[in-house]
């Protein structure tokens, strides 16, 4: 603790090099004469009974374990500049809190140690007339930062037992040995609670326990995926002003929907047109927009719950597929409707990824790409299609874009979809300039088609459904963007 011009006891500030000193006086002045905190009224939040019941689901997990779940820490971009902080999706999933430095803990409970009471740890704004941090901490002040709930109203917005970050080491102190936590998120955190075995296993379970997504999950994806349909279009129509500069401009058209309508956009959106199409994560994003190339557009909006949506367009700059763009685009567009068809509760994880493979494989046969033998998936030469398709064909899709990493192979890749897994459908072909194996009028084409589907009881719902999929849709839906 530092002592701030003799006054109060104080947190250490954030504070600069070239921040200017302060006199007695100021910080005597900025003590007074401020109105009390006009603080909202606090209405409980839409997630607060869908966080409860994840918490007893987690609870279920580690009977008499006390478990430690941060939301992490702002991280430096560079000297002064901090990243923009975006809380640890497992901590959000188990509370529906965004706030910096937070941390649950979850404590099991006397009478019953199969079950747990959960506390939430929060970063709580000091006292104005005690202490200059609102004025002089840039990284958390007031008059830096804004404002900030209160335990009391963070605690009736989420229904959670809420207390002052500055109490967490007595807490943890008071709960003995054999704390497992999330590590990776909160270097202090880490630091704190020594290492266990059952740190990973906490990891994964949560990844385990976040697969099948709940009625409130779905309803925010399918609001991010509304928000990014709104953002393809946006591209569609500012295509012209893309040709005059660069791939940039479509990165930002497509962000600027993103800020507006969400959080951010949930992961770097690839704006890649002509030959860029073919480097699977091209996020330079700094070449030309040319008519008669295609624009490979990867993107997807993260709202304001932190869901995210993951598309992929490939769409004609000018409105058009030429004969070799349709060709590649077509037989894309069938491995994708095979692979979809093949999303339904049951189904190995990785049959659509057969499905879609099938289709590329034979096509490419057809086109003499490939030997005969290569359309055989069961054969010595099952994988060689890859050379121009690289990438799976899906992966799971919630708070990250690349959802549950963390889960079990045995219920993940393994596994068998269920009724409300959401999942990516994204095959794709890419003939690189220099591939001497494919034709002149095939390099430099590079075509991906992304969709979201969650697994229903019957089979799946494609939540991207506004969004043409078929090249006579997507011309025609081109059209009448760029005549409005």
């Amino acid at each position: 603790m530092l002592f701030d011009g003799g006054m109060t006891p104080d947190r250490t500030f954030a504070t600069t090099s070239y921040d200017a000193d302060v006199s007695p006086a100021l910080i005597a002045t900025m003590r007074e004469g401020w109105a009390r905190d006009p603080a909202p009224a606090a209405e409980p939040a839409e997630i607060a009974p869908y966080a409860a019941k994840r918490r007893e689901a987690l609870s279920a997990a580690f009977p008499g374990r006390v478990i430690v779940v941060p939301a992490g820490t702002p991280r430096v971009r560079n000297d002064d500049v901090p990243y923009s902080f975006r809380a640890g999706s497992d901590f959000v999933w188990l509370t529906g809190e965004t706030t910096p430095d937070a941390v649950l803990v979850m404590t099991p409970s006397p009478e019953s140690p199969a079950t747990h009471t959960s506390t939430l740890y929060i970063r709580v704004c000091a006292s104005r007339h005690e202490s200059a941090e609102f004025f002089r901490d840039r990284n958390y002040g007031e008059l830096w930062t804004g404002r900030r709930p209160g335990i009391a109203e963070t605690a009736a917005t989420l229904g959670l037992s809420t207390r002052s970050l500055d109490d967490l080491d007595a807490a943890l102190a008071s709960a003995g040995s054999g704390l497992i936590t999330r590590r990776g998120l909160d270097p202090a955190i880490d630091a704190l609670i020594k290492p266990n075995a059952d740190d990973a296993v906490l990891a994964s379970t949560l990844s385990d326990l976040r697969l099948v997504k709940d009625d409130w999950e779905i309803v925010q994806l399918a609001d991010a995926v509304a928000a990014s349909v709104r953002g393809f279009e946006d591209v569609v129509r500012e295509l012209g002003e893309a040709r005059n500069t660069s791939e940039r401009w479509i990165e930002g058209t497509f962000w600027r929907r993103a800020r507006v309508e969400g959080n951010d956009v949930g992961y770097t959106s690839i704006a890649a047109a002509g030959a860029h199409a073919c480097v699977l994560h091209w996020t330079r994003n700094d070449g030309p927009v040319r008519d008669g190339d295609l624009l490979l557009l990867d993107a997807g909006v993260e709202n304001r719950a932190l869901y995210t949506a993951d598309i992929t367009r490939t769409i004609p700059i000018n409105g058009h597929y030429t004969e070799p763009q349709r060709r590649v685009y077509q037989l894309v567009y069938e491995a994708q409707t095979a692979a979809i068809a093949a999303v339904k509760p049951g189904a190995h994880f990785r049959d659509y990824f057969r499905a879609a493979n099938e289709v590329l494989a034979r096509g490419l046969v057809e086109w003499g790409l490939l030997p005969a033998s290569a359309a055989d998936l069961d054969g010595p030469d099952r994988d060689v299609h890859r050379r121009y398709t690289l990438h799976g064909t899906g992966h799971m899709l919630g708070l990250d874009v690349h959802d549950c990493a963390k889960a079990r192979k045995e219920n993940y890749h393994e596994g068998l979809l269920q009724p409300g897994f959401v999942l990516t459908v994204e095959p794709g072909l890419y003939f690189q300039t220099d591939d001497l194996t494919v034709p002149d009028e095939l390099r430099g084409i590079g075509v991906r088609i992304e969709d979201d589907v969650v697994v229903t009881h019957d089979g799946c719902r494609i939540l991207t459904d506004a969004l043409p999929r078929d090249p006579d849709g997507v011309e025609a839906w081109m059209g009448r963007l760029l005549r409005q």
